[in-house]
């Protein structure tokens, strides 16, 4: 199956040496909220956590501190981990659908043009709108350089074909 139009592996195919791995923690804010933060490394995480870079998607406390991951524990036979309540994981997933339902509905989908499409705004060479798609990292530095904003996120997961 092709991957989706949006999905990156399909721009910039010529060369994938842009590609950083990147490390999921689980982080934990002063008020108890937990969710999930993406860095380079832990120098990375460490870096962003003194500057406060790093703040809680619900209540934007910054005194945050990394917890345990359930998948990386080993367990003694006896012992349960409390699993998340069957609600909360629907609303957390139902929020994650309508969020990328809104991006997909009220964002143009410029694919591998981004950076080509978010210059020519800023510079008044096309119409003002809300644009979405994938850059290179030459790119996005080349954005930050011409004083224009935008936001990174995580592209979800393909559809699987099997379900």
């Amino acid at each position: 199956m092709l991957d989706p139009p949006w999905w990156p592996s399909r721009c910039h195919s010529a060369s994938r040496t842009d590609v950083i791995s990147m490390i999921a923690y689980d982080l934990q804010c002063g008020n108890g909220h937990r969710f999930e933060g993406w860095f380079e490394d832990a120098k990375a995480f460490a870096s962003q956590k003194k500057k406060g870079l790093i703040a809680c998607p619900a209540c934007n406390d910054t005194s945050i501190e990394r917890v345990p991951s359930t998948f990386v524990i080993k367990s003694s036979p006896g012992f349960k981990p409390k699993a998340t309540e069957p609600s909360e994981a629907r609303q957390l997933e139902n929020l994650s659908q309508q969020f990328t339902e809104f991006v997909e509905k009220n964002f143009d989908n410029v694919g591998c043009d981004f950076a080509k499409e978010a210059l020519k705004i800023h510079y008044g060479a096309a119409e003002p709108r809300n644009i979405r798609g994938v850059s290179t990292q030459e790119e996005e530095k080349i954005l930050k350089q011409e004083g224009i904003e935008f936001f990174k996120m995580p592209a979800p997961a393909p559809p699987d074909p099997e379900s």
